[in-house]
């Protein structure tokens, strides 16, 4: 058993971890900024205020954590871009200040800086609108930022080019820095079964100081 303090977790894809954390055994503590929005009850769940752009915040927090999970987002493309970087540096600095107690890190990222089978990457797909690839390059400014980073546990899991509630079969692929994409040419993830691949990286650490993805 971990114990694991989720950083918005009454999101689409925070809840989805929230459950999947859950159901394995782990202790967590769900973070966010209005605690009465969560309404799940468990022995193991823990729901506190916190805020993901406050370093201060994320160090409280963290105290006494194995994992910090982040699946914080901003709505829109402009409020990605006003939180994920942000988000970022703060969750890195407030573990930071925990030194040799500090907890592993491991954050939701996006699908944009993904390379596709033709060598560009996503977020270069014509006609892609302008919120979406606002979205996509939050998710890859707080990439580059983690990649600077050497004395924090860090992982970032990017999703699949379409990433949405399904089914949970508790089977994915995984790769670096390739878009995965099935025998149809589709590039596709569950939210229930990327909370599967969050919650493996807790139990299981693979990816320690780097980006990856998952996808069927």
């Amino acid at each position: 058993m971990s114990k694991i303090a989720l950083f918005g977790a009454n999101g689409t894809i925070g809840s989805r971890i929230l459950d999947e954390a859950l159901r394995r055994g782990h202790q967590v503590t769900a973070v966010v900024r209005d605690p009465a929005k969560v309404t799940v009850t468990h022995p193991a769940l823990t729901v506190v205020y916190g805020d993901a752009l406050d370093s201060e915040s994320v160090t409280e927090v963290a105290k006494d954590q194995d994992v910090v999970v982040s699946a914080v987002g901003g709505g829109d493309g402009a409020g990605h871009i006003a939180t994920i970087r942000p988000a970022a540096e703060a969750l890195v600095e407030g573990v930071r200040r925990l030194g040799g107690n500090a907890p592993r890190l491991i954050t939701v990222g996006g699908a944009g800086s993904l390379r596709k089978p033709d060598g560009t990457q996503v977020w270069d797909t014509e006609g892609l609108p302008v919120v979406l690839l606002q979205i996509m390059h939050a998710h890859g400014d707080a990439l580059d930022f983690y990649r600077t980073v050497s004395d924090v546990r860090w992982t970032n899991l990017s999703p699949s080019a379409t990433i949405e509630p399904g089914e949970r079969t508790g089977s994915y692929r995984t790769a670096t820095e390739d878009l995965l994409v099935d025998a149809d040419g589709s590039s596709r993830i569950s939210t229930e079964d990327y909370a599967v691949a969050i919650v493996d990286e807790v139990e299981q650490p693979r990816h320690t100081g780097e980006r990856y993805t998952v996808g069927y």
